[in-house]
Order: C-alpha cells, then sequence, then structure tokens
C-alpha cells in the first residue's frame, strides 16, 4: 500500500517531466513559461533598447566606440567561461546557473561605461529577480520516487520490497540542491533494481524530518543516506569535521563510488 502511495506521490512531477520533454523545443517552452528563465531574458534583452537610447543621445560618438570594444572582450570572456563550464559542469542545471550568474555580471560591467545609475538599476533588477523567482529543478524523476518521511518509514519497515535505498534529502529553496537534482533520478536509471531503490524527501515540506535523520537545513544539503532496510549503512556528504569545511561537488561518479553502486548491482545480477 505505502509502495503504491510514494509512486502516486510521484506521478505530477513525472508527468509534467514528459509535458516539457515532449515539446517541440523543449528549452524555449521553459524560457517562456519558467518566471526564473522569463525574468532573466527580459533584463538582457532589455539591455539593447537601453543601448540604443544612450547610443541616440551620444553626439560625440566615443560612447560607441568605448561601449563596441567593451562589449566584444566581454562576448570573448563569457566564450571562454562558457566553453570551460561546457567541459567540467556534469548537470544542466548548474550550468545554466552558472552561465547566467557570468552574464550578469558582464551586463552590469557593459553597463558601466554607459551609466553608473544603468548598471545599478540592472544589479537591482537582477536582486528583484533573485527575491521573487528560483531556478526550477530537473523536472523528470527517472526511476526515483517522492517519498514524505512516513512514507519511507513504512518502506523501510513493514516487509521491504527493496533490501536498499538511496534517499536524497533536499530542499526547494538551495541552489545546491537545485544545480544537483539530476544526479539521483539518472542514477536510479541505471541502478535500479528489486535489490535497491531511489527516493527523494524535500525537507522544506518536511522540515521536523531533518532532526530525525541528523541532517542540518541550513548545510550539507542536498544530504544521500543509504538504508539496507531500517539500519543506515553510508550517508554523503559524512558528519565529520572535515566534511564541514569542505563539501565536494555532488557528481554522478562520486555518489557512485561513494555507495559502491557498481558493486551492488553487480551482486543483484549474479544472483
Amino acid at each position: 500500500m505505502e509502495v503504491a502511495t510514494a509512486t502516486e506521490a510521484s506521478a505530477p512531477a513525472a508527468s509534467g517531466g514528459a509535458a516539457r520533454q515532449s515539446h517541440p523545443f523543449p528549452w524555449l517552452d521553459a524560457a517562456i513559461s519558467e518566471p526564473y528563465y522569463f525574468l532573466h531574458l527580459l533584463a538582457f534583452f532589455s539591455y539593447f533598447a537601453a543601448r540604443s537610447a544612450a547610443l541616440s543621445a551620444d553626439d560625440g560618438g566615443e560612447l560607441h566606440d568605448r561601449l563596441l570594444r567593451r562589449e566584444i572582450q566581454a562576448v570573448l570572456v563569457f566564450l571562454v567561461l562558457f566553453v570551460v563550464k561546457v567541459v567540467k559542469e556534469e548537470t544542466w542545471e548548474a550550468f545554466i546557473a552558472d552561465s547566467l550568474l557570468y552574464a550578469k555580471g558582464l551586463l552590469l560591467a557593459v553597463t558601466l561605461v554607459i551609466d553608473y545609475w544603468l548598471a545599478l538599476g540592472y544589479f537591482m533588477g537582477f536582486i528583484v529577480i533573485y527575491a521573487v523567482a528560483q531556478q526550477p529543478p530537473y523536472d523528470s524523476l527517472g526511476h526515483s520516487n517522492h517519498l514524505t518521511p512516513l512514507q519511507l518509514e513504512s518502506l523501510l519497515t513493514e516487509e521491504p520490497t527493496s533490501r536498499f535505498w538511496l534517499v536524497e534529502f533536499r530542499t526547494s529553496f538551495s541552489a545546491k540542491c537545485i544545480q544537483s537534482s539530476s544526479v539521483l533520478p539518472e542514477l536510479s536509471n541505471i541502478y535500479s533494481n528489486k535489490n535497491i531503490s531511489f527516493g527523494i524527501i524535500d525537507l522544506g515540506h518536511f522540515p521536523n524530518a531533518a532532526a530525525k535523520f541528523g541532517i542540518s537545513m541550513w548545510d550539507h544539503l542536498p544530504t544521500y543516506i543509504l538504508f539496507d532496510k531500517a539500519t543506515e549503512v553510508a550517508r554523503f556528504p559524512e558528519i565529520t569535521s572535515e566534511s564541514k569545511i569542505f563539501v565536494p561537488k555532488v557528481t554522478k561518479k562520486l555518489l557512485c563510488q561513494h555507495f559502491d553502486l557498481d558493486r551492488r548491482l553487480i551482486e543483484y545480477l549474479s544472483t
């Protein structure tokens, strides 16, 4: 009964991801339908109107030359950073977040050439966007399920359907959680079987569950815990003094090695 409930809980998110992927231009659909992307697009495109107005008021033509040089420099810097991120980033969400951050910084540098008050206006505008809209997380669940703490407890103790459960504890307001939100669903597509299942719990909806699982709401999110039935056997990040200083970036390779998923899959296939 609890397994069915957990599956039903994940159905809306899964159907939303399927609807997005069925769109002929999913990136265009996201840019228009998601306030986070739409507001950023408005801010960036408004620069062309501000640029045109500034140049029309420039009689000497000096502004045009200075502005063109700064724009070329900004585009070249952005392209270099863009290529570096394409090579290094593993998740699309992290890539978009970093690219937008670089684009906003370079836009401010360019607008400083036009007018300090214009640059300040863009800076305040980006703060407003940050306050009213957040980057949407990865919208597919793969073979994982959205769970409540009660559902997880039932799945672990009452005739467990899987021996192992790898559960991600996240919040929707954490940038780190959003940027790594595709990692667990993609791992579940590879390693999910009758021996190990994958689940996601949003601690923003169940803040009282954080203390129960020994998780701080203000750092170390997202947290991943591997359960063997009702017993915790491993977690990432670990609760150590070193982990409070430096937490490695969450990647599929890191979690696969930390929880030894390859060995568990081989053991399952060999039985």
